[in-house]
């Protein structure tokens, strides 16, 4: 795509980017809700993502442009108002400008700045935080500085929690950053802690976008976050992490139904986070595709962030023979379902998969075939 924004660059500010960084989108691969709450996660970074290309101005303006727009936003350097409508998008960069003094980093004043990206909005594939750390590492390169990738990763994180308003926890900003090919991304939320997990060989992902609303910053994810902070409040507990199902039902009268229903989810996907590690240690793919599916079901029944469109794709899917398992992907209420697949599972399977949502939804679902890729990086225009 480097050539692409470029010329996309040429056309929005007549001159080159001085600078351009990509940082990938990311599956969630198993890990629902459990970061913020302290537990593990396992994520893909993919080989779709954000381009950013970045140019400094003299005269204190930042004029930010999309692919996806027509009309180029201009801001002065001392204005950090949050956007709204068409101009929202910019929220994320400006995010990022907000978050770089909190982390004692400077901020570039002026700058042209375009933004480019081949990941479908709303599949739950994490566009928000592709885009930050994109614009992360450009903003620190026109800078010179250097700071760590947990830095730059925590940096992706602030502003999404404080600029744009969303109470993620580290598993979107630390996949997009920390990604290898041919690897997952593990990560300890309490640290937190990254490590990469090798993906076995013949493993595929399929990712299904129903288009159907996955706009988090509606409320519900964030009511979601207030019951697991409830739950934990009520257990005497920092974070949910800190009990197991065992205790957790001993001490279910605490609850109300609800809460007890969140934190049932939360505690026993911790528990399907580690025996996945596990399984991919040793190969076991077709163990890997029921935890899968039961944190799917864990979602659907427990957590209630499901929908009817992801539950009929994971149960159409989950019945074809070469797919091990599949989920929802993503902070959930819409968006997309991934599958992990054999190599038998190809084009053709995934059209009658989507033929079949078509016939009782009325319209076909996307389908995207993505592999592993590498975490954020700066490229030489």
């Amino acid at each position: 795509m480097k050539p692409w924004l470029i010329e996309k660059f040429r056309a929005s500010f007549g001159r080159a980017p001085h600078w351009i960084a990509r940082a990938p989108g990311r599956i969630e691969f198993i890990g629902n809700h459990t970061d913020y709450n302290g537990g593990p996660v396992l994520g893909a970074a993919i080989d779709r993502g954000v381009w950013v290309g970045l140019a400094l101005r003299d005269d204190g303006q930042r004029r930010f442009a999309s692919d996806q727009l027509s009309e180029v936003v201009a801001l002065p350097a001392d204005r950090m108002k949050k956007q709204a409508g068409a101009a929202a998008w910019v929220n994320y960069p400006l995010g990022v400008l907000a978050a770089l003094p909190e982390f004692s980093l400077r901020a570039p004043a002026g700058f042209d700045y375009l933004a480019m990206s081949d990941l479908p909005v709303g599949a739950g594939l994490s566009s928000s935080a592709a885009i930050e750390l994109a614009s992360g590492l450009a903003f620190l390169a026109a800078t010179a500085q250097q700071p760590s990738r947990e830095i730059l990763v925590k940096v992706g994180k602030h502003a999404e929690n404080h600029f744009v308003g969303v109470p993620c926890g580290i598993l979107d900003q630390g996949v997009s950053g920390f990604g290898k090919k041919d690897h997952l991304v593990f990560i300890d939320c309490r640290g937190p802690r990254f490590e990469t997990v090798p993906l076995p060989g013949g493993a595929h992902f399929w990712i299904f976008n129903t288009h159907t609303k996955h706009a988090l910053v509606d409320g519900l994810y964030a009511a979601r976050h207030r019951e697991c902070m409830e739950a934990a409040q009520a257990l005497s507990v920092g974070l949910l992490v800190e009990t197991n199902p065992a205790a957790l039902l001993v001490a279910e009268r605490k609850f109300s139904p609800i809460v007890f229903k969140r934190a049932r989810h939360i505690v026993e996907e911790i528990a399907r986070v580690s025996a996945t590690v596990a399984a991919l240690r040793v190969g076991d793919l077709a163990a890997v595709g029921k935890l899968l599916t039961a944190s799917h079901r864990s979602s659907q029944m427990w957590f209630e962030n499901s929908t009817p469109e992801l539950d009929f794709l994971v149960t159409t899917l989950t019945s074809q023979p070469a797919v091990f398992g599949a989920r929802l992907t993503g902070g959930g209420f819409g968006g997309a379902v991934m599958a992990l697949t054999s190599v038998a599972f190809g084009d053709d399977e995934a059209n009658l998969v989507a033929a079949a949502y078509a016939e009782k939804f009325g319209a076909a679902p996307d389908i995207l075939h993505a592999q592993t890729g590498d975490g954020a990086e700066l490229f030489t225009p």
